[in-house]
């Protein structure tokens, strides 16, 4: 892929394009953004257009020249090999296998299961009220945060990063999911290491520049 021109498909809300802002930013790296509207009533990433970038009709979606990279994992990694430093994975494999794990944590097992489409149809197709699709995501964040604050009292070095003293791909992760967290009130009372890092990282430049409300297409 050529690296001259980044373009990435994203929704100012959406906490896998979040992800990926956040690693772009800490990269250095220069990109365009071309806003998908995800918002209920208008849905552009189930658009033929859309689909034609990403067959998936998820954002975010990278693209480089004539290549394209989904999954927010999968581009933050490629984006790691092509530009190392700084590092978001260690360099020891099992220091990088941990980084994983609490990444994973976060966007394959918390944010799947409050994922927009999935909150979609407990509402629209199961006919579920607002407050128990809202008990339902508050729920799945804090299983995943209970466990995530115990891994993190292990290997935070010093309580400002998830893993180390360094910002890892795990941190990456875990501040949209803080984000997501505070939007539906989820209490957070419990996780007193998760929150403490995530106030440190917040206003880190690559960290605040990244925020939803900053975004080119987040409401004004």
């Amino acid at each position: 892929m050529n690296t001259a021109a980044l373009t990435l498909y994203s929704f100012w809300r959406s906490s896998a394009a979040y992800r990926v802002r956040i690693a772009l930013n800490l990269k250095g790296l220069a990109y365009a953004t071309v806003s998908t509207n995800l918002a209920p009533g208008v849905q552009e990433q189930k658009s033929e257009a859309f689909r034609r970038v990403n067959p998936q009709g998820f954002v975010p979606a990278l693209v480089e020249g004539a290549e394209v990279l989904g999954e927010s994992l999968a581009i933050i990694e490629y984006l790691d090999e092509r530009h190392p430093e700084p590092a978001l994975l260690p360099a020891d494999p099992l220091a990088r296998a941990r980084v994983r794990w609490l990444a994973q944590l976060v966007a394959c097992d918390i944010h799947p299961l409050n994922n927009a489409r999935v909150l979609a149809y407990l509402k629209d197709v199961l006919g579920q009220p607002t407050e128990t699709v809202e008990k339902w995501y508050r729920h799945w964040i804090c299983e995943g945060f209970a466990a995530l604050e115990i891994l993190a009292r292990q290997h935070s070095g010093d309580g400002t990063r998830l893993f180390g003293d360094a910002v890892t791909l795990a941190d990456v992760c875990l501040v949209p999911q803080m984000y997501n967290a505070r939007r539906f009130n989820t209490p957070l009372d419990a996780f007193p290491t998760l929150t403490g890092i995530c106030a440190a990282l917040e206003p880190l430049p690559a960290f605040a520049a990244a925020r939803p409300e900053l975004q080119p297409d987040a409401p004004r």
